[in-house]
């Protein structure tokens, strides 16, 4: 009996309830992704993990909810990695708060990460070493619908980077951004301790459950030293130095959502056809733009997989 291919997906939506950093799409967001994988991509349910933090807005958690903390979204993730086999197809959507956390000084730049429902940072760092342990022949999607998300796969060739246009938004919206201040401030708080180092504070509050970049420093040379072509494919929502929105229409009847998970849903209804990763983030650029929006999508990959069907789409019938 011929082997059957798995495919896989982790899907995280966080919109921090109760909290001053409050969104409001990012559940309506992988919600509405699960739906067009199991009916458009031909995932099974049962290998599609949904962390979300709905009951943290009502505090009627029970045991059987998975929150979307770093430790859990980590674990998700390495536990897809470690179940993939080669011709798997793996799939990671976030919809929640990206920062930029600035390097040491002697070094230039910043490093992007996501933000956790508990703030325990995960780092492109992070994503670099989860596609690197990659079995040949499997590939790894990451859709990013949060800020500066650009590069969240450290080291991945850019095929569709910054724009250098930069239309005016009369938009009301949400930033899905955390400013790397706030969460230091958020940190102190937690752990006392009188220190701009933001890796002691994580370190102090995770322990071995923070991100690689603070544990093991020197990992993310030697991640490198041995980098080569790899099955890695980033959608970001916007670029590095960009803000992603969160729309909450729900004052006027709308439903809330991310503008970059919803232009891609919109892409997809709309082009019932395989549609290559390149033309689902030009396309999606396209859609944002006619909203007003003032974010650019961007695509990192191999050139192979800028061409490669997104998703793999198999042959079945029109979404």
């Amino acid at each position: 009996m011929a082997k059957v291919n798995k495919r896989l997906a982790v899907l995280v939506g966080c919109n921090y309830p109760n909290t001053q950093y409050e969104l409001h799409g990012c559940i309506n967001d992988v919600v509405a992704m699960k739906d067009v994988l199991v009916k458009r991509f031909g995932f099974n349910p049962t290998n599609i993990e949904l962390l979300t933090d709905a009951s943290a807005a009502t505090g009627e958690g029970s045991s059987s909810v998975v929150l979307p903390t770093g430790e859990n979204i980590k674990a998700a993730l390495s536990k897809m990695v470690n179940q993939a086999e080669a011709g798997d197809v793996l799939y990671f959507h976030y919809s929640g708060h990206g920062t930029r956390i600035p390097k040491p000084a002697h070094l230039f730049g910043h490093d992007e990460a996501i933000l956790p429902c508990d703030f325990n940072l995960i780092t492109d760092v992070d994503f670099r070493q989860l596609v690197n342990q990659l079995p040949k022949g499997a590939s790894f999607t990451i859709l990013s619908d949060s800020c500066h998300s650009g590069g969240l796969i450290d080291k991945e060739k850019e095929q569709i980077g910054p724009s250098t246009y930069r239309a005016a938004s009369s938009l009301s919206y949400k930033a899905k951004n955390i400013p790397f201040e706030s969460i230091l401030e958020h940190l102190t708080t937690l752990t006392g301790i009188n220190t701009s180092d933001i890796g002691t504070h994580l370190l102090e509050s995770f322990g071995a459950n923070a991100s690689l970049k603070f544990l093991t420093p020197q990992l993310e040379s030697e991640l490198f030293d041995f980098l080569k072509a790899d099955e890695g494919i980033l959608l970001s929502g916007c670029q590095a130095d960009e803000t992603s929105a969160d729309m909450n229409p729900m004052e006027s009847g709308g439903k809330a959502y991310g503008a970059f998970s919803n232009a891609v849903q919109m892409v997809l209804k709309e082009n019932s056809g395989r549609l290559s990763n390149k033309e689902v983030v030009i396309m999606a650029r396209k859609v944002l733009e006619a909203q007003g929006f003032d974010q650019h999508p961007c695509l990192y990959c191999i050139d192979e997989n800028a061409d490669a069907t997104f998703l793999y789409q198999p042959e079945a019938e029109p979404y």
